[in-house]
């Protein structure tokens, strides 16, 4: 399940650097789970040649991430705004009793933000 998922996340983020064919080939694979066969009945070609265009096409998407790291800084960026959500949130629970820890969550987010405002 989870080469499904990576894959889903490859083609959302490069997809549109395929050709239309190769993205209606690709997305019957990862999007509608049809086989190999009902693809090839589908699309007049063989078994083998949907199967080469789906290597294909998880070798180029693959390549794109590797050279562009853009799912990569999504992560990253998405790791550190949950980290701000969980310090939000003990700011809130703490405001009323600790200022120092305040200025300290004050602190966190404030290298959080810098952070993200980085890898953009």
């Amino acid at each position: 399940m989870e080469k499904i998922v990576e894959q889903g996340l490859l083609y959302d983020f490069y997809g549109e650097l395929l050709t239309k064919h190769q993205r209606q080939i690709y997305e019957n694979i990862v999007y509608d789970n049809l086989s190999l066969g009902e693809i090839a009945q589908e699309e007049g070609i063989s078994r083998q040649a949907v199967h080469d265009i789906v290597k294909r096409c998880d070798k180029s998407l693959q390549d794109y991430e590797d050279k562009l790291q853009l799912i990569a800084r999504f992560e990253s960026i998405k790791a550190k705004i949950s980290a701000i959500n969980r310090l939000s949130e003990q700011f809130e629970e703490d405001a009323r009793t600790d200022r120092d820890a305040c200025m300290s969550y004050s602190v966190q987010v404030r290298k959080l933000s810098a952070e993200i405002l980085q890898e953009l």
